[in-house]
């Protein structure tokens, strides 16, 4: 089990790789462009040379890109919906550029209709961004926390989805505070192994490529995506003792989204707590 960080690219792409050295992460998750926009740069080929070196002297992967905040795959206006289809192609070009695994991205909003009235629209989405896009980089769905109509809360939203597309590609990101706020019991044994018996049925393990490690500001179901530090929130210490225990997780990247002990994203104290359990826990 391999344990991160989303860390920045501020100054460069190849910076990540250096600001990751330096809290201790061995597997990172970046932004290649703003998250908050939808213009996109190509990526000089002399920066995509440098982070490929650095990425490779230093041993930090795999490395997964997130797609930008924008994306909405429920969007009611075509300009919006062929915007995201867009950002997500682009994403995984730059993936297949730079030798990232995949991009994680946020499904959007139903915007009220439900799951079922934007179901089409998205499957047909995606299968636009899988053609238009390498056939070795994973686009991999996150889980939702809920809030707001967020589509792909449920396991069974995302397991309809990935049963339409009948793609290799397609792969999905859980994470572990949408998990909690959106009704799912993980921190409890007992809890955690119903969770995952679920997602081995709806969804399938094999299809499990990365966790976003992050405790919860909010309550059990409460719908609300607020992150918090490893610990010092409802899921607390032992809550990841029993997530990273699970052999569901054994192999598989653990991401931080946290927002850090002086609150500048995750860090090496952080990155530090994880590493302790895993050692705890002999994985």
């Amino acid at each position: 089990m391999k344990i991160g960080a989303h860390v920045s690219t501020a100054g460069g792409l190849d910076k990540a790789i250096d600001r990751a050295v330096e809290i201790g992460a061995e597997t990172i998750q970046i932004f290649v462009s703003s998250p908050r926009g939808w213009a996109f740069k190509p990526i000089p080929t002399s920066m995509i040379s440098t982070f490929k070196e650095k990425a490779a002297s230093t041993g930090i992967g795999p490395v997964f890109f997130h797609c930008i905040y924008l994306v909405s795959l429920g969007s009611p206006t075509e300009e919006n919906l062929a915007k995201s289809v867009q950002a997500l192609t682009d994403y995984m070009q730059a993936a297949k550029q730079l030798g990232a695994a995949g991009v994680i991205f946020h499904s959007g909003s139903h915007r009220g209709v439900g799951f079922d009235g934007v179901f089409d629209q998205a499957v047909r989405a995606m299968d636009q961004v899988l053609k238009a896009s390498p056939d070795n980089v994973w686009l991999t769905i996150e889980n939702s926390a809920g809030m707001g109509d967020g589509i792909g809360s449920k396991f069974e939203e995302i397991g309809q989805i990935l049963k339409a597309l009948a793609s290799p590609n397609v792969k999905v990101c859980l994470d572990t505070q949408h998990l909690f706020a959106s009704g799912y019991d993980v921190t409890h044994k007992e809890g955690l192994d119903r969770v995952m018996e679920e997602f081995d049925r709806e969804i399938g393990l094999h299809n499990l490529v990365a966790v976003h490690a992050n405790d919860s500001k909010t309550p059990f179901g409460s719908a609300v995506d607020r992150h918090e530090n490893i610990g010092k929130g409802h899921i607390g210490l032992d809550g990841f003792r029993i997530i990273m225990e699970h052999p569901a997780f054994k192999d598989i990247p653990f991401l931080l989204e946290v927002p850090g002990i002086d609150g500048n994203g995750p860090d090496k104290a952080n990155i530090d707590v994880l590493k302790g359990l895993r050692s705890e826990l002999g994985l």
